[in-house]
């Protein structure tokens, strides 16, 4: 079990675990995941760190749908500050405890500000990474923004293609 399955098991939140064997050639982790489950792109959703100010230890999560892109200017404004950059990929790991393709919103090893796409709010339930490459929880967004003491934002923008 990973810390991100271990802490929805403790806090008796209602999950399911989907496990996939992860393609080490496909770096796009979370089309993989919703690919391979058969899911809908925008139900997968994809963890990503990032920074506020240009101070790279100021950070904070983003889960957004995998068939979009974090809106960087809107997540800087959700977290209430001016600019905001993808976080260094080696202090994202180093924070969360989790590898890249594989972080968790839940379970990681420092607590930080979390913002959730309100696109999420328009399913019962939505796909996270369950904390390693080829592993997703599936859980009502509620009970995400619960264990992680989130935030629904418009922090996501659709790409093209």
């Amino acid at each position: 079990m990973t810390p991100a399955i271990n802490l929805a098991k403790k806090q008796k939140i209602n999950y399911t675990v989907h496990q996939y064997d992860h393609d080490p050639a496909n770096t796009n982790f979370g089309l993989e995941a919703a690919e391979v489950l058969g899911q809908d792109p925008n139900r997968v959703f994809k963890t990503l760190l990032f920074s506020l100010n240009g101070d790279p230890k100021k950070l904070a999560v983003a889960i957004v749908p995998v068939a979009g892109m974090l809106d960087l200017k809107a997540a800087a404004k959700a977290a209430g500050g001016k600019k905001a950059d993808m976080a260094d990929p080696q202090i994202a790991e180093k924070t969360t405890g989790y590898i890249v393709g594989g972080i968790s919103p839940l379970g990681q090893k420092k607590r930080l500000p979390t913002f959730l796409d309100q696109s999420a709010e328009q399913f019962d339930t939505i796909c996270v990474s369950a904390g390693r490459r080829g592993l997703e929880i599936e859980l009502a967004p509620a009970d995400l923004l619960s264990l992680t003491r989130g935030s629904f934002a418009p922090i996501a923008k659709t790409t093209n293609g």
